[in-house]
């Protein structure tokens, strides 16, 4: 695993050969944070990173400016990886909840600038991500949401829906929720 740029810029971490997870790709990551670049004011940006896996975005978000990032894990081993790469970071900007993300959205008493979800591209509740992020408020105004899927899932009709990118077989949906008139 790599971090690609800002503070923590090229560290490299190695996944423990057990890890079971699958983790975004360096091109899909670097690709996806160059948008995010002219979508994003990183500075005072609090992210929230669900189904985390081997922490990779949470760890790109810190480094690259967000003042604080909650990232979720069920799996017991990738979230020790993570605890671990926290520690070596040595960063009290980071937050790690181990458990399952759709409880934690459920019990969900703050809301995020942005929120980035990479769900097992099989899970069958994949497609209902985006309105419960948007039916419980989990978003500021002007907030991101970016859901990791597969290329078989259209999230285009959503209203919340802003684009879809491609790179190899990663695809990222970009939601947006819009500021409210004043």
């Amino acid at each position: 695993m790599r971090i690609i740029s800002g503070i923590y810029g090229s560290r490299r971490f190695n996944l423990p050969p057990s890890f079971n997870a699958r983790p975004t790709t360096d091109f899909a990551k670097e690709n996806l944070f160059n948008v995010l670049s002219n979508m994003v004011d990183w500075d005072g940006c609090e992210a929230l990173d669900l189904f985390s896996g081997t922490g990779s975005i949470a760890f790109e978000l810190l480094s690259r400016g967000c003042t604080y990032v909650t990232a979720v894990e069920l799996n017991k081993r990738h979230t020790a990886f993570i605890a671990k790469v926290a520690r070596e970071l040595k960063t009290d900007a980071f937050y790690l909840v181990r458990g399952d993300a759709f409880q934690y959205l459920r019990s969900l008493k703050r809301n995020f600038d942005l929120i980035f979800a990479d769900p097992p591209y099989a899970m069958k509740e994949l497609p209902c991500i985006p309105s419960i992020i948007f039916a419980k408020e989990c978003l500021r105004d002007g907030g991101l949401l970016i859901i990791e899927h597969s290329k078989e899932h259209d999230f285009s009709a959503s209203p919340h829906f802003k684009e879809r990118r491609e790179y190899g077989s990663v695809n990222f949906s970009i939601f947006t929720k819009s500021e409210r008139s004043l």
